[in-house]
């Protein structure tokens, strides 16, 4: 072969080498239970990427893919970094990076500052931006959110607080108009953590941010109504005709104790640098729940909306009459449950024990916070960012149960952030068609808890006004013509129960030593399912997800699966932790339930 064909040969082979190992990009990454990162070929060609290099953050940890693998085009390959020679596992804030044999020349990245409950991975496969994903799906397309319908409002939001004004742990958000056009008053609730105490926060604005009321400098710490213990308030809400007091939801006495659900009202004109509480209700009716898994949200919606909406008791199984529940105010207190993503509504009546009304499936695998709009006289639920920050409406439907009308996708330039609290502005503060709306960030990322955006104006609901009936005249009978009947659209959720039918001992599970966990569930309709195995270290951590699986097109009757934990996700497991295994039934309506478990590791 002559020099010049031999050149020419070197060239045309490295014309196709450096597209073909360009094609190959990080499709999907996992930090939480398995650690992996997952490349795919983008390109038209095969790719051997033998002894290619993957590492995290830090040069020093480098994973070499063993040789002979190849790539073909849209096909993928995951690498199980946390286990197996050179494995470094990925941190709650990492990178993941893909280099060229060598190590030197980088091809493809991917950081994060919080871990994803699930994963992080490319929707669409290939192409798409890194965005959280419904499920991890190692080796395997990615199984992306389906998108919904858009934020109601801008795309912008910006920034609502001084950074370095609040720590973590702010949750829940309530918004108190002022009556005018001008901006009104924001309440938030901080939870109750390790050494952070609860704590009640009065913000104004003042033309740039929120800060804090004159006289609620850093908040007021909040107390039972004995003046002690340490509440663990996680939503916030306010009631028509009290303008002096706030809600707060309990899920418990961090002073000692597990799970105790409470609601407690505060008198917020005392002038004390803290607050007791002036009444207290336990809240009955809910199933076992773990200590840090209980009320998450409160929404109060007035009684005469719930009866022209025909709403229906529960208890009774007929329309609400506030009748029933003598001097309990006027309207019903929603509270949302973390543990099985419930709302619940309960009559809250002074002296007297809450009495529960109705069960409501919020369609969420979480919800975080709960908000009524009196202009659009709907229930909204928020997730965090285990459902990358989607909200929904909720409203009684034709069956006189609450149900969902609506899921949103959060503003498009809102990161992910773990919002547990949500607020919306009054319609007098429409300008252009619309008003503010309010996220509360429980993890202050970026050293800011509070977040504003816009949200559309909704044309308010008007209650027809009865006028008399005309005289009519006579007319001749005609007989009607019949018209076809259109069956009743299907608003009724999958009833799901859940229980594992293998512990070693009644409530506690030996999870650690076989990493395996039997479960068995009734339902009774077709549905998909999801499953989501999730673990808190005490009482006082956060929930973290250890794996999230799916089944499709699941028959009515009472289905077993056995879920099996990486090795390294049982090993991290520790003695005393609580498991809380959660599932979601969708039917072929959209219609969605949810049951769930708990139990200890032993």
């Amino acid at each position: 072969m002559s020099p010049r064909t031999l050149l020419g040969a070197v060239a045309l082979l490295l014309a196709t080498a450096a597209p073909a190992q360009a094609a190959v990009v990080i499709n999907e990454v996992s930090s939480t239970g398995t650690d992996f990162i997952e490349l795919t070929n983008t390109g038209a060609v095969e790719v051997d990427i033998g002894g290619y290099r993957l590492k995290d953050n830090d040069d020093g940890r480098t994973f070499a893919i063993p040789a002979g693998i190849k790539l073909a085009p849209g096909g993928f390959y995951a690498a199980n970094v946390g286990s197996g020679p050179g494995n470094f596992g990925l941190g709650d804030a990492d990178s993941a990076r893909v280099y060229l044999p060598g190590g030197v020349t980088l091809l493809d990245s991917h950081t994060w500052t919080a871990p994803s409950s699930t994963t992080f991975g490319r929707c669409p496969d290939g192409t798409g931006a890194i965005t959280q994903t419904e499920r991890p799906t190692p080796g395997a397309a990615n199984d992306c959110f389906s998108p919904l319908t858009a934020w109601p409002g801008g795309v912008s939001v910006v920034t609502g607080d001084v950074a370095g004004t609040y720590t973590n742990n702010m949750s829940g958000l309530a918004y108190q108009p002022s009556g005018t056009a001008q901006p009104g008053t924001l309440w938030a609730v901080r939870n109750a953590s390790g050494g952070i105490e609860s704590g009640l926060y009065r913000l104004t604005y003042d033309g740039t941010n929120w800060r804090d009321t004159v006289g609620w400098a850093g908040g007021k710490q909040l107390f039972y109504p004995t003046g002690a213990g340490r509440p663990d308030t996680e939503g916030v809400t306010l009631v028509d005709g009290e303008p002096n007091a706030v809600y707060a939801a309990v899920e418990r006495d961090l002073a000692g104790g597990g799970s105790a659900p409470k609601v407690l009202r505060f008198d917020v004109s005392s002038p004390n640098p803290t607050l007791s509480a002036t009444h207290e209700w336990a809240l009955t009716g809910l199933p076992a729940l773990g200590d840090n898994t209980g009320p998450e949200a409160i929404a109060w919606i007035p009684d005469d909306v719930l009866v022209k909406k025909g709403f229906v008791d529960e208890v009774t199984n007929a329309k609400y009459n506030p009748a029933s529940y003598p001097n309990h105010g006027a309207g019903l207190f929603f509270v949302g449950i973390e543990q099985d993503a419930s709302i619940v509504a309960y009559a809250l009546t002074p002296g007297v024990a809450a009495a529960k009304v109705a069960t409501i499936d919020s369609g969420f695998l979480s919800v975080m916070d709960l908000e009524y709009e009196p202009a659009s006289r709907l229930l909204w639920a928020a997730c965090d960012d285990t459902c990358i920050g989607r909200t929904a409406t909720l409203d009684v439907a034709a069956s006189g149960r609450f149900a969902v009308t609506n899921v949103y996708e959060r503003p498009a330039g809102m990161d992910n952030f773990n919002n547990e609290g949500f607020a919306i502005a009054p319609n007098a503060e429409c300008a252009n068609n619309v008003k503010p709306a309010f996220w509360l960030d429980d993890t202050n990322a970026l050293g800011t808890a509070l977040r504003v955006g816009t949200i559309r104006c909704p044309v308010p609901v008007v209650d027809p006004v009865a006028t008399p009936d005309a005289t009519a005249s006579p007319q001749p009978t005609v007989a009607p013509t019949p018209v076809p009947t259109t069956p009743a659209a299907d608003r009724t959720a999958p009833k799901v129960r859940l229980s594992l039918t293998k512990p070693a001992t009644k409530g506690t599970y030996a999870v650690r030593k076989t990493g395996k966990l039997k479960l068995t569930i009734t339902l009774d309709e077709r549905a998909d399912l999801t499953i989501k195995v999730s673990a808190r270290k005490s009482s006082r951590a956060k929930l973290r997800t250890l794996t999230t699986t799916t089944r499709k097109g699941v028959p009515a009757g009472k289905p077993s699966y056995t879920l099996t934990l990486s090795s390294k996700v049982r090993k991290a497991l520790k003695k005393g932790e609580k498991l809380t295994i959660a599932v979601q039934a969708r039917d072929a309506a959209g219609n969605v339930g949810t049951g769930s478990a708990s139990g200890t590791v032993r």
